[in-house]
């Protein structure tokens, strides 16, 4: 991966007002791979009764991940669009725990990306969530 891919995957998220919202973190980024994370933060609570974090934050981290992915492969150069997403629910997030999501691109066409996620608490070993996607991707020459 290059450092430019690097800073444009950094750049992505930032403008992206609702991953900013959510506190979305890049902590690794590399050759197609990115893990982003966020807090837990009560404003995303979408049971107030068991205090678990809300799907649709859920799915706006793995979606987030995901592009992130795309761009940073090294054979991508410019932004990307999610063609495709379809996110697997396994359980609630464990209230307090930073949430985090891991995608990788398994599979580059000329124009598509696929993608692989999930998304975990502090138990990686038991997955909150599973994605699987397409996005669109400009490939450098």
């Amino acid at each position: 991966m290059t450092a430019e891919n690097a800073k444009q995957a950094q750049q992505f998220i930032e403008m992206i007002p609702h991953a900013k919202a959510l506190g979305m973190e890049i902590t690794q980024i590399g050759d197609g791979m990115t893990q982003i994370e966020m807090d837990y933060d009560t404003r995303f609570i979408g049971d107030p009764e068991t205090q678990v974090i809300s799907g649709g934050a859920v799915s706006a981290l793995m979606d987030t991940c995901c592009g992130a992915a795309v761009m940073s492969h090294p054979k991508v150069v410019g932004a990307t669009a999610t063609i495709d997403l379809r996110i697997d629910y396994m359980r609630g997030a464990t209230p307090g725990q930073r949430i985090r999501a891991r995608a990788e691109v398994y599979h580059l066409t000329r124009t598509v990306a696929f993608v692989r996620a999930v998304s975990f608490d502090d138990d990686a070993e038991n997955p909150v969530a599973s994605a699987k996607g397409a996005f669109t991707v400009e490939q450098s020459e």
